[in-house]
C-alpha cells in the first residue's frame, strides 16, 4: 500500500519542487497554496499535519502548484494579498499590492497629520484601491477620493471598499485629475506606473506576464505618467497641500528635481522597509 498524501508529506513535496524551480519563498507558498486548497486558515495546517487529504483536496492542491509553476503570482492564486494590516482582493485586472508601497500611507499619514481630524485626499492611478482604502480607514473623517483609468481593474477597487468599509471614499473612472477637475485637496497620492518600457521584459515572469501591462509601463523612460501627476497635482491641491509619489528605486534624485522644478516645497525622500527610496513627497505653497 502506498504512502498516503498527509498535509506534511504534500507541504513536503510541495516546498522541493518550488525550490528546485528557484521561487523564493518556496516553504511558505506551498503552505498558503495548500491551505487555501484546503479551505482552512495556515495554521491549521500544524494542527492536522498527518491528516491524508481526499482526492478532491489533492486534485485542487496540484491545480494550484501547476499554475505557480508557470510562476502565476500566489495573491492570483488565492485571490487576496494584505496590505496595511487589511485582505484585499486581487486578480489579474490589478496590480498586486507590495509591501513597499506601504510606505506610500505612512508618508501620507505623517504628513498630514495637523490635519487629521478633516481633510480631502485623492489617490490616482489607484488600481486595487489599497491605497485609497486604507487612507479612508486610517482617517474615516476625510473625504476620499480615487481614479482609475482601467475600468476593470476600478471594479476591483469598488469591490475592495465595499468589503473593507471604506464608506467615504469616492471611487471615479478617468485619466489621473480629469474627473476632479474644478476640486481641491489637502493630499495627493500616487503610485503610478514607473517601469521603463525596454526594461518590463526583464522583470521576473510573476509581474512581467501576469501583471497588467498597463500598470507596469511607464513609457520610454519610466517617467511618462509621473511626469504628469507632477505637472498637473498643482491644479487640484489645496494650499500647504502634500503630494506623495511611489517611484522605482534609483530615481529619488531625478523626481526630487522635478518636484522642486514645479514649486514643491519641503521635498522629502522616505525609504521603504528595504531601505530603498521608495517614496518622494512635497508640499504646495498655493
Amino acid at each position: 500500500m502506498s504512502e498516503p498524501w498527509t498535509i506534511a508529506r504534500v507541504a513536503r513535496w510541495a516546498t522541493d519542487d518550488f525550490c528546485a524551480r528557484g521561487l523564493d519563498s518556496p516553504r511558505l507558498e506551498a503552505e498558503v497554496l495548500l491551505a487555501h486548497a484546503l479551505g482552512v486558515p495556515r495554521i491549521n495546517l500544524f494542527l492536522e499535519l498527518e491528516r491524508p487529504l481526499s482526492a478532491d483536496e489533492l486534485a485542487r492542491y496540484r491545480a494550484l502548484i501547476t499554475r505557480r509553476r508557470a510562476r502565476e503570482p500566489v495573491a492570483y492564486l488565492i485571490g487576496e494579498r494584505e496590505f496595511y494590516g487589511r485582505s484585499f482582493r486581487v486578480d489579474a485586472r490589478v496590480l498586486v499590492p507590495r509591501p513597499d508601497t506601504e510606505a506610500l500611507v505612512d508618508v501620507a499619514l505623517r504628513r498630514t497629520a495637523s490635519r487629521a481630524l478633516y481633510g480631502r485626499a485623492l489617490d490616482v492611478c489607484t488600481g486595487s484601491g489599497c491605497v485609497a482604502v486604507t487612507i479612508a480607514r486610517e482617517r474615516p473623517t476625510w473625504r476620499v477620493t480615487a481614479t482609475e483609468l482601467s475600468a476593470d481593474a476600478l471594479d476591483v477597487a469598488r469591490d475592495n471598499a465595499h468589503r473593507l468599509g471604506a464608506h467615504t471614499l469616492a471611487l471615479l473612472e478617468g485619466d489621473l485629475f480629469a474627473p476632479v477637475a474644478g476640486r481641491r485637496f489637502e493630499l495627493v497620492t500616487a503610485n503610478p506606473p514607473y517601469i521603463p518600457d525596454t526594461e518590463i521584459d526583464t522583470l521576473d515572469a510573476d509581474v512581467r506576464d501576469f501583471e497588467p501591462r498597463l500598470a507596469l509601463s511607464g513609457g520610454a523612460d519610466g517617467f511618462q505618467v509621473t511626469r504628469r501627476v507632477i505637472a498637473e497635482a498643482g491644479e487640484v491641491l489645496a494650499p500647504r497641500g502634500v503630494l506623495a509619489l511611489e517611484i522605482m528605486a534609483g530615481t529619488s534624485a531625478e523626481v526630487t528635481e522635478r518636484l522642486r522644478a514645479a514649486r514643491f516645497e519641503d521635498v522629502e525622500v522616505t525609504r521603504d522597509h528595504t531601505g530603498l527610496e521608495r517614496v518622494v513627497s512635497g508640499v504646495w505653497p498655493g
